[in-house]
């Protein structure tokens, strides 16, 4: 099989976009059509079979509209899928997946990055597993009723926490239903809390290693090995700030990218490593607020997703280990998780 052939059989899942923020964005603005307009050109090209949509709210929603702009970017999605040709389809489970991935459809699994749109009701968790929210961020960089997220940048605060009473019930809740907990956002002791209490699986969608990029985003080899403990994964971001120190004076690139991938392998091996790319290079700042950070993607979005996998072959990883990173990972934890 040569790497043509071999690239077109991989199933390559992404645990990480913020397609559903992008679509209600255009969306109140006039588009419609977005994923074939913007989208499929680019997920066609870089062979993805499955992508994470995060429900993620900007801090300018908060906290009066966050459940109904979690709603809305639902709402849209069902739009979207009617408007696109039998091209997208929403999955609740890995047969669904299976199913979009043998039909040329876009697998979608939607999933907090951060719990805001509950309002700290409980009861409103089972609302969102209904419509179809399947993954559980507890936060993102900012503290809301379940945790504490690491901020980009030092932040005037009282003390730091770990998990609320709130966060406590909601992961025990959450894997109840059959949802998937994903830390990525969350600061060092709510981390460390999950994982006392979590029974299954757990994943770090989009974050990368702190002893190669001293970041409070990415994880510490301790916590590296905490989640493969747990039978779960880390995805791979793409994000230059996680990458490669701003102390380095030079670009980061697609093989600084795979060096991270090299350091979680030498940790845990290679079945616990995902990708969560969390491009953003092409969203709009509607709401004036720019940019938490000032990043760049080190591969130019999902089109560039062959580079990195060509990256992982010359550094020596087999066609078993590059189908269980892009995408055979994060769907055994699926398996163990929505089902």
């Amino acid at each position: 099989m040569n790497e043509t052939d071999s690239e077109k059989d991989l199933f390559i899942l992404d645990g990480h976009f913020d397609l559903t923020m992008d679509m209600l964005d255009r969306r109140e603005r006039g588009e419609t059509g977005v994923y074939l307009n913007h989208y499929a050109r680019d997920f066609s090209a870089g062979g993805i079979n499955c992508v994470f949509s995060a429900l993620f709210l900007h801090n300018h929603f908060l906290p009066e509209m966050a459940l109904r702009k979690a709603l809305c970017q639902i709402s849209v999605l069902h739009d979207e899928i009617i408007e696109s040709d039998g091209r997208l389809k929403l999955c609740t489970s890995t047969a669904q997946i299976r199913e979009a991935n043998s039909t040329g459809q876009l697998g979608v699994v939607l999933s907090f990055e951060g719990v805001e749109p509950l309002m700290g009701d409980m009861r409103l968790l089972k609302i969102f597993h209904s419509l179809g929210v399947r993954g559980v961020g507890l936060v993102w960089s900012r503290r809301n009723e379940a945790a504490e997220g690491c901020t980009f940048h030092p932040v005037e605060a009282g003390s730091e926490g770990g998990l609320s009473a709130f966060g406590l019930s909601l992961v025990r809740h959450a894997e109840e239903l059959g949802m998937f907990i994903d830390v990525s956002h969350l600061n060092d002791s709510g981390f460390w809390n999950v994982m006392e209490i979590a029974r299954g699986p757990v994943i770090a969608s989009h974050s990368n290693c702190r002893s190669l990029c001293d970041h409070p985003r990415n994880l510490t080899d301790e916590q590296i090995k905490a989640v493969a403990e747990k039978n779960g994964v880390i995805g791979i971001n793409a994000l230059s700030a996680f990458v490669l120190p701003s102390s380095v004076e030079r670009k980061a690139s697609v093989d600084d990218l795979v060096s991270h991938v090299d350091h979680l392998a030498s940790l845990v091996g290679t079945d616990h490593i995902g990708i969560g790319f969390d491009f953003d290079g092409t969203f709009l700042d509607y709401t004036g607020m720019g940019k938490a950070i000032d990043v760049y993607d080190v591969i130019d979005g999902h089109r560039e997703t062959p580079l990195f996998i060509s990256s992982l072959r010359k550094r020596g990883y087999s066609e078993v280990d590059i189908r269980k990173i892009v995408g055979g990972n994060f769907m055994r934890v699926l398996e163990n998780t929505i089902g």
